[in-house]
């Protein structure tokens, strides 16, 4: 994949939150801003515009001028910081943003030799937050502006977005998903709860909380711990798994250590239920022959 800087655009008065500290707001356990840092942490350098705070990963720190010039200042003092030739352009809101759609907008810009690859959104609606850029015409337009009104403050992003040759990408619809108002993050919050996608999710929260970058399969984990608690007794489910990550750490870590140790755990697990089901559980075979 090409290589990109990615600037993530995280001020604003949040007027519609109440002038709430909308990037350090919780979904799913995590900062805003940290999920969105997440999604882009391929990056060769990350820019963030906006306050500091403490974030989940290291990142440069830089503001837009005036403060809170809007979101076309932002993008200006952001393009200044980056080196390399295709950036990633992200809002600091977009809990459902991840490296897959990351990975799409970056393939699509270079595939198609256009200027910007903008997501969109379910309605069809341009989403310029969502988007990769090569840095070359991004500077020259963001130029181009601020001579033709004199300052980049107050512009609307649309601005930007007209004078460039775009391919637009479509993506789960949920991308593009953006947290303006209480209901908006109520809305994130539930969805994360939702059965089907909750056990994902609460993984991922964990593996950046404790600053883990392993992929493993769940599946195997989650027969095992079944197994386990069925062949041997409940409580042996989570003692089980974290005895297959410690050997798995020791043997090395990674996805193959992994599956090997939850490999003969099972097998263990198997073997012990079956040893209960020829003697009913209780031993009265042995008694017997006894």
């Amino acid at each position: 994949m090409t290589a990109y800087d990615a600037i993530v655009l995280a001020g604003g008065a949040a007027k519609r939150l109440g002038g709430a500290d909308k990037p350090g707001l919780s979904v799913g356990g995590r900062a805003l801003l940290d999920r969105v840092l997440a999604a882009c942490e391929e990056a060769a350098s990350t820019v963030v515009v906006g306050g500091r705070r403490p974030t989940v990963r290291p990142v440069r720190w830089t503001r837009e001028e005036p403060p809170g010039g809007g979101p076309l200042a932002a993008l200006d003092a952001g393009v200044r910081c980056v080196d390399a030739g295709t950036v990633l352009v992200l809002s600091a809101d977009l809990p459902f943003l991840g490296k897959p759609t990351v990975r799409r907008l970056i393939e699509t810009l270079t595939a198609s030799g256009r200027e910007a690859a903008l997501l969109t959104d379910e309605d069809g609606r341009d989403q310029p937050l969502v988007a990769a850029y090569r840095a070359e015409p991004l500077r020259r337009e963001l130029a181009l502006l601020a001579t033709e009104y004199g300052t980049l403050a107050g512009l609307p992003l649309r601005l930007l977005s007209h004078e460039l040759d775009l391919a637009r990408v479509d993506a789960d619809p949920f991308a593009s998903f953006d947290c303006d108002t209480w209901e908006d993050i109520s809305t994130a919050r539930a969805r994360i709860r939702e059965h089907g996608t909750v056990l994902d999710e609460w993984i991922t929260a964990v593996k950046d909380e404790l600053g883990i970058e392993l992929d493993v399969d769940t599946h195997v984990l989650l027969d095992l711990a079944r197994d386990a608690a069925h062949g041997v007794a409940r409580p042996a489910a989570p003692l089980t798994t974290f005895l297959v990550g410690y050997a798995a750490a020791k043997a090395g870590g990674g996805p193959e250590a992994v599956a090997e140790a939850s490999r003969k755990a099972a097998a263990l697990a198997v073997r012990w239920a079956d040893e209960a089901e020829d003697t009913g559980g209780t031993g009265s075979k042995g008694a017997d022959a006894g």
